[in-house]
């Protein structure tokens, strides 16, 4: 429902909010649902569990981080 290539899955939201809002949203919501790389294990499979925190589905190290991605900057 809603998703194509413009707008991807921001395409849930219809008409509503605009066309920066949903730009901007996309943008960070592609980097928070992609899987990271572990900082202790080197593998891809670090996911979000909530805001600030990320657990490595490989050697179930959980840690916190930033808000949509993993790193500490």
């Amino acid at each position: 429902m809603g998703r194509t290539k413009k707008v991807g899955s921001t395409g849930r939201f219809g008409v509503r909010y605009g066309k920066g809002v949903k730009k901007r949203f996309l943008k960070i919501e592609t980097v928070q649902k992609q899987k990271h790389t572990c900082p202790r294990c080197l593998r891809t499979g670090l996911k979000r569990v909530s805001s600030g925190i990320w657990l490595c589905e490989r050697c179930g190290m959980k840690f916190a981080g930033k808000a949509y991605e993993p790193g500490s900057k």
